[in-house]
């Protein structure tokens, strides 16, 4: 993968972040010409301002996290800065929790949300999407010394936690309405909580929860098999056809030349096996 260099900026009273491809350009190191897109385009827009805004996590071990530094890394960072690449100019990434994610996009204050954002019906009537470029699937997370829990049949009764907006909450408030649903704006804020046994169960994709267990093997583990199939898009605006084909096709060209897979192995392989890219969905 090409290096990265982030730049701490403040943005709509959020914390956000800058990152450039050290070459500069289409992935091949050739800076973009705003003349190369339609006029008008999203696509020129951003080639001429010199910046694409990327709303992303910042509290997903392997996928968007955070660190010490101030620096985003893990798998949709780099998805985000392959993007970036392709269009010749630098990434700023702002934190894009699940409630706000729609937000962001409707309001204009990104361009692009990739931040394990799940494709469904209900969110395409707001934004569109661009991909998948994954498919994960609904998890549970419990404390290691946990025996009470081994899958979803188990939450009867259980109190249960996961992040306001996303669909895996959705999914237990619908389907396992005997399950007490507790939520927070980040997953994060879930993990003190199952520790001090304030719940009983987190829930969310299988690769968000592997990173914490990977963060902390001694604390807690994963019980269960998945129980939901959750597409990973990208979000942009309603309507943008132009700029969804060209994510789309950039997504495209990145399966086949490698450059999804290293991303992958560079990031969720740590802890995941690399999986085949799916099928983009040309809606």
């Amino acid at each position: 993968m090409q290096k990265t260099r982030v730049i701490a900026i403040a943005a709509a009273a959020l914390l956000a972040l800058t990152a450039c491809g050290d070459d500069g350009g289409n992935g091949n190191g050739e800076s973009a010409d705003p003349a190369d897109f339609p006029e008008g385009s999203t696509m020129a827009r951003i080639v001429e301002e010199g910046t694409i805004t990327i709303g992303t996590k910042f509290d997903q071990p392997l996928f968007g996290l955070q660190g010490p530094d101030g620096v985003p890394v893990g798998f949709d960072v780099e998805i985000g800065q392959l993007i970036a690449d392709e269009l010749g100019v630098e990434a700023e990434f702002v934190e894009a929790q699940s409630a706000q994610r729609e937000t962001l996009i409707q309001n204009g204050s990104v361009d692009l949300v990739v931040a394990t954002y799940t494709i469904n019906d209900e969110r395409k009537e707001l934004i569109d999407f661009a991909g998948p470029y994954y498919v994960a699937g609904q998890s549970l997370m419990v404390t290691a010394d946990n025996t009470d829990i081994n899958g979803p049949d188990d939450l009867a009764g259980k109190t249960v936690c996961s992040a306001d907006g996303s669909t895996p909450a959705q999914n237990i408030r619908d389907n396992y309405p005997d399950a007490e649903l507790v939520t927070y704006g980040a997953y994060t804020d879930c993990l003190d909580p199952l520790s001090s046994g304030q719940v009983d169960a987190v829930t969310t994709d299988n690769v968000i929860l592997a990173g914490y267990v990977n963060e902390q093997p001694d604390d807690f583990k994963l019980v269960g098999e998945q129980f939901t199939e959750e597409p990973y898009g990208i979000g942009l605006a309603k309507d943008d056809d132009d700029f969804r084909t060209f994510v789309n096709d950039t997504l495209e060209a990145a399966y086949e030349d490698g450059r999804w897979a290293e991303a992958w192995e560079n990031t969720a392989g740590a802890v995941l096996d690399t999986p085949e890219p799916p099928a983009v969905d040309r809606y």
